[in-house]
C-alpha cells in the first residue's frame, strides 16, 4: 500500500507504440502509476532529454512497446510504497535510469533518487543527471584524467561536451574539441576548451597533428561514434585509450583487435552509465560533487532549449539535427 495524495484516474504521458522516427511521439492519456514496495511516484516538474531516448525511440535499443521514454528528471514526491524509508512526501529529488519520464508522475526504485540541495534550481538538476554523471564517470573513472593529459572531446557545444570539457580543465588537462559551427566553438571556448576545431572547415586530426604532432593524444572521449571513430584511433598515443560512449552519428562498424596493437597498444572501450552508478553509495558520490560543483559556480549547466511536455516530437527532431547547444529539457 503506498502512503500520500490519493491517485489520479490519468495522466498524459508521451507513448511510443513502434520504432521509428521522432513521430512515433505520441501524446497520451494514461493510468497514473502507483508504488510497490521500495518504490516511489514523482510528479515531474522537468525531464531531460538524452541521445539514448533516441535509441529507444528508434529500437537501436530494443524496448518492449509501448512504452513511455525517458530516463531523468526532477519533482517532488507524491506517493511513497512500503519499505521506503529515504524519502518523504513533498520531498524535491532528481533521477536517471527510471524509464518513462516524459510523463506528468513516474514511478521508479526509491534507490535511484538523490535529494536535490536547496540550491540547486529543479529545471538544474533535471539536466545535469544523466549527462552530468557521464561526464563524471568518464573523466573520473573510465579514463581518470590528470594533469598533463591530453583529451580529445568531441561534439564540445553539446549537453556532455560542455560538461566533459570544463571537468577536464578542473582535473588539469589540456583539452582539444570539436565543433560544427562558429557560435559553437565560442561556446566550447567559454566552457575552457584550449584548442576548439570546427571539423566542418578541417579534418580534426591534421588540426591536432598541427598543434602537438602525431599520436599525442591521451584519451578521445567519443559520444559521436561512426563519423568520427577511426580518425580518433589514428590520433591517439600509444597506450592511449578510446572511449566511445556514444553513437550520434551511428554505431561504430566492427573492430578488429589488430587495428588496436597496430596504433601503438591502444585500449578501448564502450562504457555506460549505469555501471558506474551500479551503487547507491557510487550514484551519491558522484551527485555530490556535481551539485557541490553547480552551486559554486565550477561547474555551468547550460539549458539550450525547453519544450513542453507535449512537443516531445520537435525536442527530438532538434536534438538529432545536432543544432542545439547545451542541454535539452521538457517543461511538464
Amino acid at each position: 500500500m503506498s502512503v500520500g495524495s490519493a491517485s489520479l484516474a490519468a495522466m498524459f504521458a508521451i507513448r511510443i507504440s513502434q520504432p521509428g522516427g521522432p513521430e512515433v511521439l505520441q501524446g497520451a492519456d494514461v493510468d497514473e502509476p502507483s508504488p510497490g514496495p521500495g518504490q516511489i511516484t514523482v510528479g515531474v516538474e522537468a525531464a531531460g532529454i538524452n541521445y539514448i531516448d533516441t535509441y529507444h525511440r528508434t529500437g537501436l535499443y530494443p524496448m518492449e512497446l509501448p512504452f513511455t521514454p525517458g530516463l531523468e528528471g526532477a519533482g517532488r514526491v507524491t506517493e511513497i510504497g512500503s519499505e521506503v524509508s529515504s524519502v518523504a512526501i513533498g520531498d524535491r529529488v532528481a533521477w536517471t535510469g527510471a524509464i518513462g519520464s516524459y510523463a506528468e508522475r513516474v514511478t521508479f526504485s526509491a534507490d535511484s533518487a538523490v535529494a536535490v540541495p536547496d540550491s540547486i534550481e529543479t529545471e538544474t538538476a533535471a539536466a545535469v543527471m544523466l549527462q552530468g554523471l557521464t561526464a563524471h564517470y568518464l573523466v573520473d573513472s573510465t579514463y581518470p584524467l590528470s594533469s598533463g593529459d591530453r583529451c580529445l572531446i568531441h561534439a564540445g557545444a553539446g549537453g556532455v561536451g560542455l560538461l566533459l570539457i570544463q571537468m577536464a580543465k578542473m582535473r588539469g588537462a589540456e583539452v582539444f574539441t570539436t565543433v560544427g559551427s562558429a557560435s559553437k566553438a565560442e561556446l566550447a571556448a567559454e566552457a575552457g576548451a584550449d584548442h576548439v576545431i570546427n571539423y566542418r572547415e578541417t579534418d580534426f586530426g591534421d588540426a591536432i597533428e598541427a598543434i602537438v604532432g602525431k599520436k599525442a593524444i591521451s584519451v578521445v572521449y567519443d559520444g559521436v561514434g561512426k563519423d568520427t571513430f577511426d580518425r580518433g584511433l589514428e590520433v591517439l598515443a600509444p597506450l592511449g585509450m578510446m572511449v566511445t560512449f556514444g553513437n550520434a552519428s551511428g554505431p561504430v562498424d566492427p573492430v578488429s583487435p589488430l587495428a588496436l596493437s597496430g596504433g601503438g597498444s591502444l585500449f578501448l572501450t564502450r562504457p555506460t552509465l549505469f555501471d558506474y552508478i551500479a551503487s547507491r553509495s557510487e550514484l551519491e558520490r558522484r551527485c555530490s560533487d556535481l551539485f557541490s560543483w553547480v552551486a559554486d559556480g565550477r561547474l555551468d549547466v547550460r539549458i539550450g532549449a525547453r519544450f513542453p511536455l507535449a512537443e516531445a516530437e520537435a525536442a527530438h527532431r532538434l536534438l538529432e539535427g545536432r543544432t542545439n547547444t547545451g542541454k535539452i529539457v521538457l517543461t511538464v
